[in-house]
């Protein structure tokens, strides 16, 4: 099949039309938190929190009448979506559970080689209900990824990656366990593994992962993170066979060097960008992006459509930061136009930016001031903060 052909500005207005930031609101309520986590596979799981934790800014930008506790009675109440190993932390629809057979594998063996330890935990829990690390006497240090660790948290932890225990629920960064069935539907615990051979699984994930961010090549980056034996003959064996039994299609992309990807699925997308609508004049509408947003998995394609360099400092030494510890992107019709770093901010409190910077070539109007200004109050009140509206203006107009 012959490759479509878009320019950039086409390429920018598809991806920001598939994630529902472009001009009226798709999405709605617990439902469209649902929708549009289906639509994407998953939304990437950070515990911190400056103005929100990563999954509640992913969402805020794209559900109208968003609130963090939509989220938590999907995760926790109605047990619709679930925390889990994705794109690494992640949250993904509770009925996709049987395609993580192999990510569970890949943690089992801990448990095998402390079954004891792994038994008792599992024991108290039956008897005692959801337990955090805090209510096992476990004392004893044992190495861990990421550091040593308490038995308490590890045998926890590995339990979950394992699958026989779920997260119950969340108190800041504190999470308290349970056994999966008394929260998973039994079907989709005893359903079979889908995928007759890796090479299976492995189409399915990078398809998925394709649909995660709207657009995508065949090129090594952090969008790919979290995929079960992913290396590069893997992923491209997944794109040829997907490309064969016309499951993507080509994309080529003006002064683009390498061709990217849609689902077939997503094609009649395209057909939309014609009208304009969502991107000019008084249609445009700002939203405060994410770190670790669904849109910017990939940091080389976002610079290479958008013209934007974007690194999440948060981990790098201070010294070495050009801008700031937790910047966040701002994304104005197709064009992501600004970062800044906000002060931190809680319920109740006033919302306040710390650092603006408008990027590069950017023509700051009247017109963008508002718009931005309005994206901004709509991020405040998702945050249940108050809003100085002549402060922020001054703000975006002093820099």
């Amino acid at each position: 099949m012959t490759a479509i052909l878009l320019s950039k500005q086409e390429a920018r207005r598809f991806l920001v039309r598939y994630h529902g930031l472009a001009g009226d609101f798709r999405y709605r309520g617990k439902e469209g938190v649902l929708a549009y986590i289906r639509r994407v596979g998953c939304i990437q799981f950070d515990p911190l929190n400056v103005v929100g934790t990563n999954p509640e800014l992913v969402l805020q930008s794209r559900v109208e009448d968003w609130h963090p506790s939509m989220l938590r009675e999907l995760l926790y109440g109605e047990r619709r979506l679930i925390d889990y190993w994705d794109k690494n932390m992640a949250i993904f629809p509770v009925e996709d559970w049987p395609c993580f057979h192999r990510t569970r594998a890949r943690y089992a063996g801990w448990c095998e080689r402390h079954r004891e330890v792994a038994e008792r935990v599992i024991g108290e829990i039956r008897e005692r209900g959801p337990l955090s690390s805090a209510d096992l006497d476990m004392n004893d240090k044992v190495d861990w990824p990421w550091a040593p660790t308490r038995l308490a948290r590890a045998a926890l932890e590995a339990l979950y990656f394992a699958g026989r225990l779920v997260v119950h629920g969340k108190s800041g960064t504190r999470k308290t366990y349970d056994l999966p069935e008394r929260h998973i539907p039994q079907a989709l615990l005893s359903a079979p593994e889908p995928f007759a051979t890796d090479e299976d699984y492995m189409c399915w994930h990078v398809h998925r992962r394709i649909g995660s961010v709207g657009l995508m090549w065949n090129k090594p980056g952090d969008a790919w993170l979290g995929i079960v034996g992913m290396k590069s003959a893997e992923r491209g064996r997944a794109f040829a066979r997907l490309r064969e039994e016309g499951r993507i299609l080509e994309v080529r992309v003006e002064g683009c060097p390498h061709p990217l990807y849609i689902r077939t699925e997503d094609k009649p997308l395209l057909d939309e960008l014609e009208d304009g609508t969502g991107f000019d004049g008084g249609t445009r509408r700002a939203s405060v992006l994410a770190p670790l947003d669904n849109l910017l998995w990939d940091r080389k394609l976002i610079r290479e459509l958008f013209g934007f360099d974007y690194v999440w400092e948060v981990y790098k030494p201070e010294n070495e930061r050009k801008y700031g510890y937790y910047v966040l992107p701002v994304l104005c019709g197709d064009r992501l136009v600004a970062r800044f770093e906000p002060e931190k901010t809680r319920p109740g409190g006033t919302f306040a930016v710390r650092r603006w910077w408008w990027e590069e070539g950017v023509d700051v109007t009247p017109e963008l001031v508002e718009t931005v200004a309005a994206g901004l109050r709509r991020f405040a009140g998702g945050l249940g903060a108050l809003f100085d509206e002549a402060g922020i203006v001054r703000a975006l107009c002093a820099t």
